[in-house]
């Protein structure tokens, strides 16, 4: 049996280089403002996802992503690594979404794609942190889900069978197909960029990204797989009122690059005498108990 694979992707900003321009007026990301990678968990998600292609004969695997068409990049990076196609949502109607928002959008494209067995998404997208968009999406679904995986084991009859991280160790479950799976920084780290697929799909672009000005424009007549898939909105047959901001309860009032540092150091022997004055300072200063 066969699988039809979806990886959920976000290109994210850099979170190590919010500056005080890093949100905008209306409470959402300037995403202008940062650079841009590839979200690290999402990585994960793509490896566990390249893994059961080798072990399932005739398993393809797409990335879907949403966001400007800059975002087109994020597909890239999945051919690079071994992905077979990818779908961009973009459009101004998907701007400023929150996760619900984003999961009624992801929702609506994997409807349209149809027939996927396994969607597989990173735990959580390091500009949020909120660990809700697979969840929701698996909801709207109706799928099966398993959150927290380190590793997607095997996929035989219809059903996964699966490791997740828990506190205090690690379980293995089952789960039937269709399922929605999201893993974990623990699990193992994506492959690196395979040469050939580099020099293969270095110029492919969704429609939104091109100029019309680029000197190998003649290779998307020639070569189809250059033009990624790009849906807006409509495509989708989703309805704008969900999409981006008007689709978003969630409001953020402010975004900060917090930074600690110690205005004084002082030294400690492991004598029992400093142990103690070093607890008695913490407790006064209501830093523990």
């Amino acid at each position: 049996m066969s699988l039809n694979i979806i990886v959920l992707a976000k290109q994210v900003p850099d979170t190590r280089h919010v500056g005080r321009d890093a949100m905008k007026a209306d409470g959402t990301i300037n995403r202008a403002a940062l650079p841009a990678i590839f979200n690290p968990e999402d990585l994960n998600a793509l490896e566990q996802a390249l893994r059961l292609r080798e072990q399932v004969p005739g398993t393809t695997v797409g990335v879907l992503t949403m966001g400007p068409p800059r975002a087109g990049e994020i597909i890239r990076q999945g051919l690079y690594r071994g992905a077979d196609t990818g779908w961009l949502l973009t459009d101004r109607l998907f701007a400023g979404a929150d996760t619900l928002a984003t999961s009624y959008a992801l929702a609506a494209a994997i409807k349209k794609i149809g027939c996927v067995d396994l969607v597989i998404g990173g735990r959580q997208a390091i500009d949020g942190d909120t660990a809700q968009v697979g969840p929701q999406v698996a909801q709207k679904l109706g799928m099966n889900q398993v959150t927290y995986a380190e590793e997607i084991i095997k996929v035989a009859d219809g059903v996964a069978t699966i490791r997740r991280h828990i506190d205090g160790g690690v379980e293995t479950v089952e789960a039937p197909l269709p399922l929605l799976v999201t893993v974990g920084s623990s699990a193992a780290p994506c492959r690196p960029c395979h040469a050939k697929l580099v020099m293969k799909y270095k110029y492919a672009t969704c429609p939104l990204e091109r100029t019309g000005n680029e000197p190998w424009k003649a290779l998307y007549d020639e070569r189809p797989y250059l033009t990624l898939n790009q849906w807006s909105v409509a495509d989708v047959g989703g309805d704008p009122s969900q999409c981006g901001l008007s689709g978003s309860p969630t409001k953020v009032k402010t975004v900060q690059n917090i930074v600690f540092q110690a205005k004084e150091s002082k030294a400690l022997t492991a004598s029992d005498t400093d142990v103690e004055s070093m607890v008695k300072e913490l407790l006064d200063e209501k830093i523990i108990g």
